[in-house]
């Protein structure tokens, strides 16, 4: 497809995520897929170790390769379509594929939350986290709101945008099924060997991705080293680089209780850091959209 209609598209599917946000689950592709894949989650979760692998992997990419196979079959109809057609149709399958007005949201209801008492705070952190928040303090309520803003700042936006540039629908649809994947398979415990290939494919699919959300939020590469330095504490190959930059970026400290710190001899943030985290998150989404419209259009050019 050329470069104008996915260029068009994407801005687009932007546009909706900003004036009319996720559609309700009801309506969700999204939902969809993980309420239809509930019934082999639990039939892989039931199988001995390798075979819960070897079920897991094939699972994972029969899901990839029939949602890719279909958005490559969407663009190869539209692409006879004429542009105010085509564009339109592209942008209704690839906007829930990101959610970046959700995820801004979300996070600034925790600190309006927070504000408002503790357990309120705890409370609407829960949405937004697997973790038990019921023993958090103010403080670790506050980090992890940032952890979770900058981390999926390139699971939720980045990095679909980036396999969208690069290969058009396919590549944003495959990205969303592998992170939806290993949201709900690609865990320790009981789903050792049934999510360990979903949890794999998401952290080769986000390795690049990640790296570029953590440059768009520290763009300043002499701070890189210690960057590395910090994201290396992660158990996350990716999660650590776009924490560790919002860390460093806001001169904070974030940690997750009983597994990292990061810029550990920082202070813990306040209220004005929360504000201040998603106004850097912010400007960085944009720069990351300009950035993957400019890519796609550049194939017009190549052409």
């Amino acid at each position: 497809m050329n470069g104008a209609t996915l260029a068009l598209a994407l801005l687009l599917a932007v546009a909706w995520d900003h004036w009319f946000g996720e559609p309700s689950d009801a309506w969700h592709p999204v939902a969809w897929f993980g309420r239809a894949l509930r019934p082999v989650g639990a039939w892989l979760r039931g199988l001995q170790a390798a075979l819960a692998f070897v079920a897991g992997a094939l699972a994972w990419s029969a899901c990839a390769l029939l949602l890719g196979a279909a958005a490559w079959l969407l663009e190869a109809q539209v692409r006879r379509w004429p542009v105010w057609a085509a564009a339109p149709a592209i942008a209704l399958v690839l906007k829930p594929c990101f959610a970046w007005r959700m995820l801004r949201d979300e996070v600034g209801a925790v600190g309006t939350a927070l504000a408002n008492g503790l357990d309120a705070g705890r409370e609407r952190l829960g949405r937004l986290v697997s973790r038990d928040v019921t023993q958090l303090d103010a403080q670790i309520v506050r980090e992890s709101a940032i952890e979770t803003l900058a981390e999926n700042l390139n699971d939720s936006l980045i990095a679909p945008l980036f396999w969208f540039a690069l290969f058009g629908l396919p590549g944003a649809v495959v990205y969303r099924v592998a992170n939806t994947l290993d949201a709900m398979w690609g865990y320790r415990g009981a789903w050792e060997w049934a999510g360990k290939w979903s949890a794999r494919g998401d952290d080769v699919l986000s390795w690049l991705p990640a790296r570029l959300t953590a440059a768009l939020l520290l763009p300043q590469p002499a701070a890189w080293r210690t960057l590395a330095n910090e994201a290396a504490s992660t158990p996350s190959p990716n999660g650590g680089w776009p924490m560790g930059a919002m860390a460093l970026r806001l001169g904070v400290r974030l940690r997750k209780p009983g597994v990292y710190a990061l810029n550990r001899q920082a202070r813990s943030p306040d209220a004005p850091d929360l504000e201040h985290a998603l106004r850097v998150a912010t400007r960085a989404a944009w720069i990351g959209i300009v950035l993957a419209v400019l890519a796609c259009a550049a194939r017009e050019l190549a052409r």
